[in-house]
């Protein structure tokens, strides 16, 4: 069923902390009902808003970190692509800055 997509450790890693922070916040989110706030995003938003917003602001870090990959080898003249642990580790530093803050 999963064969058209590669699954490495990095993809499995970044797909199954998403899985655990929709159950964490699905849980905190029946504990606690969030409310209306407003941050340095420029609407007012609910917990679970910001995730959504960090989720796709994640998305598109990891996406653009591979789709450049082979040019910042060059520009940077690397012997190998840069590693995707690099943009795992940055997505989820944006992440957890939209929901603490944003």
């Amino acid at each position: 069923m999963f064969s058209w997509m590669v699954w490495t450790t990095p993809v499995a890693v970044f797909f199954s902390c998403i899985v655990v922070m929709l159950a964490l916040m699905t849980l905190w989110e029946t504990r606690a009902p969030s409310v209306l706030r407003k941050g340095f995003l420029p609407i007012a938003t609910t917990r679970g808003d910001r995730l959504f917003i960090g989720l796709m602001c994640a998305a598109w870090i990891n996406l653009a970190w591979v789709g450049l990959g082979e040019k910042m080898a060059g520009w940077f003249s690397l012997a190998d692509e840069p590693s995707v642990w690099i943009s795992f580790v940055v997505s989820m530093l944006v992440l957890a800055l939209i929901l603490r803050k944003g």
